[in-house]
C-alpha cells in the first residue's frame, strides 16, 4: 500500500491561520460532520452539548504546558542563548533543543532569570539535542512559571498576552511542549452543562511533544517514523469507558492526544485498562478504531500526521471535502482557530 503525503495537501489562505484566541473560549465555530455520510452542520462551540446524549462520555487530556522556552547566557561570556525544554529525565534533567547548538558543549554552564536557574550540559545527544541538569533555589516549576517562555507554535507570530489562553481549563500535570488544543474551547460552565445533561467527562493525559509539529518529509507516508510521546489511562478512566460502551454510549477523545492515548492502549493491549507508558501509534487511513466513537478536534496543517489520523476516523473524501469547506467558509484554522465535532 502507498499513501502519499501530498494526498493530504489542501490549499490555505495565510490570513485564515488564527494569531490569537477568541473571546470566550467557546465562542468559536465548530463544524459537526456525520463521519457516515460526511454531511456538514455549521454551529458553535457553546451548543456542543446538543450534539451529545445522556449517556456520552468525553475523554480529555489534562497535560498542562509549561513555559518551555528558556532566555539566557553562558556563564562563562555573557552570550545570549535559548533552550527549549523537550521532556524532563530525572530530577532537575531535561532533554532541550539548544540554539546556538555550538555553544553547549558538556560542562558549559548557563544562567537564567539573573540565576535563578542555572543549567550544566551533562550529555551531547546524537540527534544534537542536549541533556541538561539544572540547580535552582526553591522549586524548578515555579521558577519557571515565572521566567519561562510559551513555546508557541511556528505559525504564531503574535505575542500571546495572557499565558493561561495557551492552556485548558482543566490542565493538572505538567509536561507538555504544546497545548492539546481541541480542549482550549471549553469553559467551566460547558463542562458544568455537560455534566447537567447525563454526559460524563474523564481525563488521561499525554504530554505533547514538539514533535506534533514536525512535518512529514518522506513522500510515502508510511516511511515516516513517528515522535514518541509520554501517556497515562488511570483506572478510572479505564472502568467510565467500559462502563459507557457497555451501556451502548459512545466514547468521544476530546484532541489528537487523548485519541492516540486510548488507540495505542485498546491496541496494544486488546482491552482498555489502566497502563501508562510511551507511544509513537501513527493513524492514517486503513486504520481501524478500537475505542472512539467520535472526536473533537481542531483544524490541522496540510500533510500532517493529524490530518491523516482524521482521515482515518472520518473518510479521506469526507475529511478533504470539509476541510475545502472550512477554508470556503473562512473557519479560522490551527491552535487558536475553530473545531470539528465529528459523529
Amino acid at each position: 500500500m502507498e499513501l502519499l503525503k501530498s494526498d493530504f495537501y489542501y490549499d490555505l489562505p495565510e490570513e485564515l491561520i488564527a494569531q490569537t484566541p477568541v473571546e470566550p473560549r467557546n465562542s468559536s465555530r465548530m463544524m459537526c460532520v456525520n463521519r457516515q455520510t460526511g454531511a456538514v452542520e455549521h454551529d458553535h462551540f457553546y451548543n456542543l452539548c446538543s450534539h451529545l446524549k445522556k449517556g456520552d462520555l468525553l475523554v480529555m487530556n489534562d497535560s498542562r504546558v509549561i513555559p518551555a522556552r528558556l532566555y539566557g547566557e553562558k556563564i562563562e561570556n555573557g552570550t545570549f542563548i535559548e533552550f527549549l525544554l523537550l521532556e524532563q529525565k530525572g530530577d532537575k534533567l531535561w532533554e532541550i533543543i539548544f540554539r546556538p547548538a555550538k555553544k553547549a558543549k558538556v560542562g558549559v554552564k548557563f544562567s537564567f532569570g539573573n540565576g535563578r536557574l542555572i543549567a550544566e550540559v551533562v550529555e551531547a545527544k546524537e540527534d544534537g539535542n542536549r541533556i541538561v541538569k539544572f540547580e535552582c533555589e526553591g522549586n524548578f516549576f515555579t521558577a519557571l512559571e515565572n521566567i519561562g517562555q510559551m513555546p508557541l507554535p511556528p505559525y504564531i507570530t503574535e505575542k500571546l498576552e495572557n499565558k493561561e489562553r495557551y492552556q485548558t481549563v482543566y490542565s493538572r500535570e505538567l509536561g507538555s511542549a504544546a497545548a492539546p488544543t481541541a480542549g482550549l474551547h471549553f469553559t467551566p460552565e460547558t463542562i458544568d452543562e455537560l455534566h447537567a445533561k447525563g454526559i460524563k467527562t474523564a481525563f488521561v493525559t499525554l504530554h505533547v511533544g514538539l514533535g506534533t509539529f514536525r512535518p512529514v518529509k518522506e513522500d510515502n507516508v508510511l516511511n515516516h517514523k513517528m515522535h514518541s510521546e509520554h501517556y497515562f489511562l488511570p483506572q478510572e478512566t479505564a472502568d467510565l469507558i467500559n462502563e459507557t460502551k457497555a451501556n451502548g454510549g459512545r466514547v468521544i477523545a476530546v484532541g489528537t492526544t487523548a485519541c492516540r492515548t486510548l488507540e495505542s492502549v485498546a491496541t496494544f493491549y486488546n482491552e482498555i485498562s489502566a497502563h501508562e507508558g510511551y507511544t509513537d501509534i501513527f493513524i492514517y487511513p486503513s486504520y481501524k478504531f478500537k475505542c472512539i466513537d467520535g472526536l473533537i478536534t481542531n483544524f490541522h496543517l496540510p500533510e500532517s500526521t493529524l490530518i491523516m489520523l482524521v482521515s482515518a476516523f472520518m473518510g479521506y473524501e469526507n475529511t478533504m471535502n470539509a476541510y475545502k469547506t472550512a477554508v470556503d467558509k473562512k473557519y479560522r484554522f490551527f491552535s487558536f482557530g475553530d473545531c470539528m465535532c465529528i459523529l
